[in-house]
C-alpha cells in the first residue's frame, strides 16, 4: 500500500505518494502531458513512459550536469511551443535532480506557469530535489544561481526505481539521507547506523520506503514553514556551501551527493572548531559517511583559495560573507557566517 505525505501549502498543497509500482498512477494526470527526461533514463524506461502516458511529445536531453544550463530550458519551452501546449499542459519530469530542476524551471516561466508533476527516478531527488518546490540550472559563475520557486502538483516516488540504481547513485542519495539526520531527526540518523552497508550491498524496499518517508515528512514540514528560505529552511543545506563549491571546481566529476558527504565534514570540523558540536558526533558522521561508501575528505588538487573564492559566490551568501549551516549535536541545526579564517581551518582540516 502506498504510503501518501501531504505538503500543506494552501492552494499550492501537493501529495508525495510513495512506495512500489506508484509510477503508474501517472495514467490518473490526463491530457495535455509534456515529458521531460535525460538519455540515460530514456533508454531505461522510454518504453514504460510511452505506453503509461500514451502519445505525448516527449523532450530528452543528454544526461548529466552539464546539461542543467539556461539553453536546455529555453530548448525545453521552445519543444513545448513548437508542439502548441498551452497554459492547460502539465510537464512531467521523470529523472533525478538534473531533470526536476530543469523541468521544473521550464514549468514556471512557460506562458507563466504552467503545471508540473515530479516522478523522481534516484534516491537523492526522491529524499530531496523533488520536493519543495526549487528550480533553477547553473550557469558558469555558480551552481543554481538562476532559478525560481514553483511547487509541483504531485510527486510519485516509486521505490521500484531503486532497484536499477547504480551503486555510486544510491550512495549520493544516503548522503542526503545522512544530512536529514544530522540536522532534523537524531533518531533517522541512529537508524542508519544500524547495518548501514546493508543500505548499499542489498535494496530492502520496505526499509528504504520508510526511510524516504521520514525524510519526505522532515522535508514537508520545514518547507510549510518557510517556503521561500527566509529562514528555517536554510537548514537543509547543510553541507552544501561547501559541496557546491567542490562540486564546482571538479567540473562534475565529483558528484552532488559526494560533495554534500566532502561538505558536511568540513561543516562538522567547522562546528567542532566553534564548540556547537562535540568530537564524538563528528566522527560519527565521519563513520556513518565512510560504511555508507562516501568520500570524508577532500583532494588536495583543490585548493583552500579556490574552495574559498568558489564559496563566496554561493547564492545563500549576505553582506559579503560566507554563510553555512552547522550542526548543533545530532539532529539540530543552525545558521552562521563564521570568519573566515575558521572556514579555512576547516577546509585545511579535511583534505586527505
Amino acid at each position: 500500500m502506498a504510503e501518501v505525505v501531504r505538503v500543506g501549502l494552501g492552494e499550492r498543497a501537493y501529495d508525495i505518494v510513495i512506495g512500489s509500482g506508484v509510477r503508474e498512477r501517472a495514467a490518473e494526470l490526463g491530457a495535455g502531458l509534456f515529458l521531460v527526461t535525460d538519455s540515460r533514463v530514456e533508454e531505461l524506461y522510454g518504453a514504460w513512459a510511452k505506453q503509461a502516458f500514451g502519445a505525448v511529445e516527449t523532450f530528452v536531453f543528454p544526461a548529466g550536469e552539464c546539461s542543467k544550463e539556461p539553453a536546455t530550458v529555453v530548448d525545453i519551452c521552445r519543444r513545448a511551443a513548437a508542439a502548441r501546449f498551452d497554459r492547460r499542459a502539465c510537464f512531467i519530469a521523470l529523472g533525478g535532480g538534473v531533470t526536476g530542476d530543469m523541468t521544473g524551471f521550464a514549468a514556471a516561466i512557460y506562458m507563466r506557469g504552467v503545471a508540473f508533476v515530479q516522478i523522481p527516478t534516484t534516491l537523492l531527488a526522491m529524499v530531496d530535489s523533488s520536493v519543495g518546490g526549487k528550480t533553477g540550472v547553473d550557469i558558469p559563475e555558480g551552481k543554481n544561481l538562476i532559478g525560481v520557486f514553483h511547487q509541483p502538483k504531485m510527486v510519485l516516488i516509486d521505490t521500484d526505481f531503486l532497484k536499477t540504481l547504480p551503486v555510486r547513485e544510491i550512495r549520493c542519495g544516503l548522503a542526503e539521507i545522512v544530512k536529514t539526520g544530522v540536522i532534523l531527526d537524531a533518531g533517522l540518523f541512529r537508524e542508519l547506523e544500524q547495518d548501514p552497508a546493508a543500505l548499499v550491498e542489498r535494496i530492502d524496499l520496505n526499509r528504504y520506503e520508510k526511510i524516504i518517508r521520514r525524510c519526505c515528512e522532515l522535508k514537508a514540514g520545514v518547507v510549510v514553514a518557510d517556503e521561500r528560505e527566509a529562514g528555517l529552511r536554510a537548514i537543509l543545506n547543510y553541507g552544501h556551501t561547501f559541496g557546491h563549491a567542490v562540486e564546482l571546481l571538479s567540473n562534475f566529476s565529483i558528484s552532488h551527493g559526494e560533495a554534500v558527504a566532502i561538505g558536511m565534514c568540513a561543516a562538522a570540523e567547522l562546528a567542532v572548531k566553534l564548540g556547537s558540536i562535540s568530537h564524538e558526533d563528528a566522527a560519527r558522521q565521519k563513520a556513518l559517511l565512510t560504511a555508507l561508501g562516501l568520500p570524508a575528505v577532500l583532494d588536495r588538487r583543490y585548493s583552500v583559495d579556490a574552495v574559498l573564492d568558489a564559496m563566496g559566490r554561493d547564492k545563500k551568501n549576505s553582506g559579503g560573507r560566507i554563510k553555512v549551516v552547522l550542526p548543533d549535536g545530532i539532529g539540530r541545526a543552525k545558521v552562521c557566517q563564521p570568519p573566515v579564517e575558521a572556514i579555512r581551518a576547516a577546509v585545511e582540516a579535511i583534505y586527505a
